[in-house]
């Protein structure tokens, strides 16, 4: 019975997540947007160097493996930067409408 409950709880943080972003991106600025994309990104830093390193030392397999780990910790980074240029494009498209109105008036 706690199983669905945290799943639910999970996709509903997600969720919320991602509108959060969508209002943020929205902003007049461009900065406000690309607070959760910068923080997601500082945070995937974390997972490769909370990895245990072998005990005969650094081989080529282990930093495959941790460049692997941060790629997959970079994609709720690239899903956010994809909610930012989507909103942004589209305000930016609606801008040059609302221009071409006021220039036809």
């Amino acid at each position: 019975m706690f199983f669905p409950v945290r799943i639910i709880v999970t996709l509903l943080f997600l969720a919320g997540i991602l509108v959060l972003q969508y209002f943020l991106s929205r902003a007049q600025s461009r900065w406000p947007g690309l607070v959760l994309p910068i923080l997601s990104f500082l945070f995937s830093l974390l997972y490769p160097l909370n990895m245990m390193a072998p005990q005969e030392g650094v081989t080529a397999g282990f930093v495959v493996q941790m460049i692997v780990v941060w790629l997959i910790a970079n994609i709720p980074t690239l899903i956010l930067l994809a909610v930012y240029f989507a909103v942004r494009s589209r305000r930016k498209n609606n801008s040059e409408v609302d221009k071409t109105k006021i220039e036809d008036l």
